[in-house]
């Protein structure tokens, strides 16, 4: 008997975008290989403009399989694909959160409000992000699933004494969401180094000046392995972000044994749980006082760690292609 195909339709990352979508599916396809045929199809074009968008509908098309998978940002291409056979995977509704007017309006069709009708199940990765959503959306919450991203197993407990003189808080990303502007003034009279995984632009130079920040940027694509490098130099990783669907450095964080300052807001509290140390994220003093704490209280940031360990595991790639799997089983 021949095993069922499953196609996953993936973007065409950006030279120096995001690869994270990618990695984490390629983890679950990893575990359910023995189980299903899996095929991998790139998208031809970026997603921008009519035309290069229009082209990767088509595209997809004529490379359906018995159970096709969207696995983000391209959620428009569901327009050309059987309904009945067709998953999508939204990872967050940022779009939604981040334009306004008319643009918000087309964005909402072709993102969201279409792509949810054409599909015959949506999986999404953490119930923040489902009710964020059902809110934004009117959608049948039947259909929706939540499956929370796996982390990589590269990431191991690697043990290392703290620096309390002058930690290096590791900061990846900085999009608007990622609240690098309120993070910074926050580290004001903090000895420490902060380290920036993404571009700034010359506001943001200024700001980190002003404050009198000691920076280790990091502008240009990192390879996974020095991406778990910086984790492991780290004494701290910084996720006071105003918006995230999940999450992850959070768990990375947990995994390699790094306490963690998150917001209470969004995701956070529900992949962190009680292993990350929260705070508001809109608020400059309570980031500072959160930082201090983490510097200053030992025994809490070796219950962190060992809260952390444990809160990892729930993330493990094998648990989570089960939850795919089922789905995919269902489909006839």
């Amino acid at each position: 008997m021949s095993k069922k195909k499953i196609v996953y339709f993936n973007r065409k990352p950006r030279e120096l975008g995001n690869f994270s979508i990618e990695s984490y599916f390629q983890l679950i396809q990893a575990e359910l290989s023995h189980e299903f045929e899996v095929i991998n199809k790139v998208m031809p074009y970026e997603s921008s403009g009519l035309f290069k968008r229009l082209a990767n509908a088509i595209y997809c098309l004529f490379n359906q399989g018995d159970v096709n998978h969207i696995t983000g940002d391209i959620h428009y291409v569901a327009a050309f694909l059987k309904k009945r056979k067709t998953i999508l995977t939204i990872h967050d509704c940022g779009m939604l959160h981040q334009t306004t007017g008319l643009k918000q309006k087309i964005l909402k069709y072709f993102w969201f409000t279409m792509p949810v009708r054409k599909v015959q199940y949506i999986t999404v990765n953490s119930t923040a992000t489902l009710a964020d959503l059902c809110q934004r959306v009117v959608c049948d919450k039947n259909k929706i699933e939540v499956i929370y991203i796996c982390i990589s197993p590269e990431f191991q407990p690697a043990p290392q004494e703290f620096n309390s003189q002058s930690p290096r808080i590791l900061q990846l990303g900085t999009a608007q969401n990622k609240n690098v502007h309120r993070l910074v003034p926050a580290l004001k009279g903090i000895p420490c180094t902060l380290v920036i995984i993404g571009k700034i632009d010359q506001a943001l130079k200024e700001l980190i000046a002003q404050n009198e920040i000691q920076l280790e940027l990091y502008d240009r694509r990192l390879s996974d392995q020095e991406v778990q490098e910086q984790y492991l130099k780290a004494d701290i990783v910084s996720l006071v972000s105003t918006l995230e669907g999940f999450g992850m450095p959070i768990v990375e964080a947990n995994a390699v044994g790094r306490v963690c300052i998150a917001g209470t807001n969004s995701s956070m509290p529900e992949i962190a749980q009680d292993a990350a140390h929260l705070v508001d994220a809109y608020s400059i003093t309570d980031i500072h006082a959160g930082i201090q704490k983490l510097i200053a209280d030992a025994p809490y940031r070796a219950q962190l760690i060992q809260n952390g360990f444990q809160n990892a595991t729930r993330f493990s790639a094998s648990s989570l292609a089960q939850q795919y799997a089922a789905i995919y089983h269902s489909i006839p």
